[in-house]
């Protein structure tokens, strides 16, 4: 929960009387509201600058991201310089079909956009998490109109024990909660540490997530016959992507959608 949210609810719980009425209830947070502002101002999550509202980008750190929009691969969701008009595939996802059906992001993984992803996995600002949750509801908007239920991509436990906390998970549980979907957040398990993808060549890859990822025992039923979103915080090569919905197709999942907050365009 967020410094606002924290403070929020211990003050409302404390002033709520017994038998108040929902208009009351409603006068009593929005009084609530503008005394936590005037303590604690919201701030842009780039820059820190005043903004109107908690989890938000100002003007400024707004037109600084690269967000992705049409025209980009249906298939793989990496964006076209030049709008060639109807729905396109680009040359790698011809070449190189995706085991999953969709990718969808939404920003270029540069500038502000990796700023807020190196802040949330290395800095612990899950604060961040219902920003970037808001931005990638919005790019997914297709997947989660289609979407049965919200999976992230896990983290071997030992990047978990060091780290405290999974990313992707994170932004899972944001995008569950906003959309209202079903979340599972530990049915795929990592079963090796595998090296950082970042660098090495295709063979290379694919070796290193071989085997990998898999559904928890016991949890196939919640995968068969259903439409999967999966959860990540970057799309780099889309090899763990692939590796991850080959599992739940495995589980009999009839489809993998991907849902991440980044992506590497000019990636290897």
């Amino acid at each position: 929960m967020t410094e606002y949210g924290q403070h929020s609810e211990v003050i409302e719980t404390a002033a709520r009387p017994r038998g108040f009425s929902p208009k009351l209830g409603e006068a009593l947070r929005s009084a609530v509201k503008g005394l936590i502002d005037t303590v604690y101002p919201p701030q842009c999550i780039g820059c820190r600058s005043a903004v109107a509202e908690p989890s938000t980008l100002c003007p400024r750190c707004w037109s600084s991201v690269k967000f992705i929009e049409r025209p980009f691969c249906e298939r793989l969701g990496t964006p076209f310089e030049v709008d060639l008009g109807g729905p396109l595939l680009s040359p790698l996802a011809i070449a190189e079909p995706p085991v999953f059906e969709r990718a969808r992001s939404a920003v270029i993984y540069d500038g502000l956009g990796r700023a807020l992803v190196h802040r949330l996995k290395y800095g612990d600002r899950l604060d961040l998490g219902l920003a970037m949750g808001r931005l990638m509801l919005l790019a997914g908007r297709d997947l989660i109109a289609d979407a049965d239920l919200v999976v992230p991509v896990p983290l071997h436990w030992t990047r978990l024990l060091k780290r405290r906390f999974n990313q992707a998970a994170v932004l899972s549980s944001t995008i569950a909660s906003l959309s209202g979907l079903p979340h599972e957040p530990a049915l795929l398990v990592r079963r090796k540490r595998t090296r950082p993808q970042y660098g090495l060549s295709r063979a290379e890859r694919q070796a290193n997530l071989q085997g990998a990822l898999r559904v928890r025992d016991g949890m196939e039923p919640f995968v068969e016959g259903k439409r999967i979103l999966l959860v990540d915080d970057v799309m780099t090569t889309s090899s763990t992507a692939n590796a991850a919905a080959r599992a739940l197709l495995k589980a009999k999942a009839s489809h993998v959608d991907v849902l991440s907050f980044a992506r590497v365009v000019n990636g290897p």
